[in-house]
């Protein structure tokens, strides 16, 4: 679903998925947070079931064309691209988005769709950091396992409330990353 309508109708459903999961996603409750009948959902969609489909194609797109350009090495040395993506996870927290990835996953638990849709999006993280790791002279098995503690680190902190201030914390993250990046 890509015209400018659907689009709208995801993005709510997105917003709504990040405040209540997937069973907040229900015509009634975006039609009304849009301000508009449900009759314009089916205009555009044929039941709740293609505007999820929809939600996860458009996920896993977006996931996976991210983590492409984000581990993209344009001039910059493996590692260099490496710390710049653990730098982009750790400092620039997008809670909106960190609150979709988690629901989208709480999601995947129970549902086979969500539960392919993750698995892509995670193979297509690991592999492209992996080929990072592969570039920096490591072999494959030992860059698959690195790329795998990499994505740990990088989710990991993210959801780890730590009392130490901002300064403590991006300090402690600093010394985590350099681990991540030596090749010993």
């Amino acid at each position: 679903m890509s015209d400018a309508k659907g689009d709208v109708w995801v993005e709510a459903a997105f917003a709504e998925l990040a405040r209540t999961g997937v069973e907040g996603v229900r015509v009634e409750v975006l039609a009304k947070n849009l301000g508009v009948t449900k009759g314009g959902f089916y205009r555009r969609f044929a039941d709740r079931a293609a505007l999820l489909g929809a939600m996860l194609e458009r996920w896993r797109e977006g996931r996976t064309e991210a983590i492409a350009q984000q581990t993209s090495l344009d001039g910059q040395s493996p590692r260099e691209r490496l710390k710049a993506v653990i730098q982009l996870y750790s400092e620039r927290m997008n809670p909106a988005a960190m609150a979709i990835e988690l629901a989208i996953r709480q999601w995947a638990r129970a549902d086979e769709t969500a539960a392919s849709a993750v698995a892509s999006v995670d193979a297509a993280r690991l592999k492209h950091v992996a080929e990072l790791y592969r570039a920096t002279g490591l072999g494959t098995d030992e860059a698959d396992a690195q790329a795998f503690l990499f994505y740990c680190f990088v989710f990991g902190q993210s959801l780890l409330f730590v009392e130490r201030g901002p300064r403590k914390r991006a300090q402690m993250i600093a010394r985590s990353a350099e681990k991540l990046l030596a090749n010993d």
